[in-house]
């Protein structure tokens, strides 16, 4: 009961800390100036939509095909501000502290290495779960008033981004234990690029019809999951959606949506189950 209860006020610490932190200053700016750019963007696109239809209009569904895309945009843009967070509160967990001489004090008893580590992924889980879905919401939100326009599952894809977020956090946790802070964010930075560009490289293997780029994408989206619920979350908001719309939709800057079931979901938590105590482990046997 003893680590438990630690745990928790570790959790409950880093939780104020991260909003103690000035990065939520500059990313709730950034989240600001995104929802300003994000609605005129909804504004003037179903404007210029209902001031000139779009041509072959009589087969697709217009408001479906415009509102899909420009809600894919903001689902990206949710992914990436998430994760922008995520890395930012998880940066120096381990070897930043430690240089600066302030985990040496509270890994003693009673906390212990492996309870202090994944309560502070813990709380930053929380902080990134709270970010995404209220920056979903409002982006959603913004989409339905401008755009009278919502997808017809509204729960799941930010549940799939949330989780997404959480796993970038997982391994930026990881990665802290080996890397000093500035260099571990570089590299979660770059790894987060590698599963978008993963994503993009099946999307053009799919279109040219390869084999090989296929299976390289299948290989990174299952070493980065995070990129397969983010084209899990997008093919929710357009299951609903079928034809030639469907097909335009998915042929977006940010297309690539695949169909996902429960296996990705089991899968992607045991595998922050798998990280978290690789990352356990491993911080047990470093010098402080």
């Amino acid at each position: 009961m003893s680590r438990l209860s630690d745990a928790r006020v570790i959790v409950g610490y880093a939780v104020a800390e991260s909003l103690r932190r000035k990065v939520v200053a500059v990313v709730s700016v950034l989240t600001a100036a995104f929802f300003v750019l994000y609605g005129l963007g909804v504004h003037f696109a179903f404007e210029e939509l209902e001031n000139r239809p779009l041509a072959g209009g009589d087969l697709v569904d217009e408001q479906a095909l415009v509102g899909g895309t420009i809600f894919g945009l903001a689902m990206f843009a949710v992914l990436f501000l998430g994760s922008v967070l995520a890395i930012f509160l998880t940066n120096g967990v381990v070897r930043g502290d430690a240089d600066a001489g302030l985990l040496q004090p509270i890994v003693v008893r009673p906390v212990g290495r492996g309870t202090l580590l994944v309560a502070r992924w813990a709380g930053a889980a929380v902080a990134t779960t709270v970010y995404v879905v209220v920056v979903y919401a409002v982006s959603l939100g913004i989409t339905t008033a401008l755009g009278d326009w919502s997808p017809g599952n509204v729960v799941m894809p930010a549940l799939a981004l949330a989780l997404a977020v959480a796993i970038v956090g997982v391994i930026s946790v990881l990665v802290s234990v080996f890397l000093a802070a500035s260099a571990q964010g570089i590299a979660v930075f770059m790894i987060f690029g590698a599963g978008l560009v993963s994503g993009l490289l099946g999307q053009i293997g799919e279109a040219l019809s390869s084999e090989r780029l296929v299976e390289i994408a299948e290989i990174v989206s299952t070493a980065l999951p995070f990129e397969a619920l983010y084209q899990a979350a997008l093919y929710l908001i357009t299951e609903d959606e079928t034809g030639v719309t469907r097909t335009a939709i998915e042929l977006g800057p940010f297309g690539g949506s695949q169909e996902a079931g429960a296996g990705l979901v089991v899968f992607s938590f045991a595998y922050v189950a798998a990280l978290l105590a690789l990352a356990v482990r491993a911080f047990a046997r470093r010098d402080l």
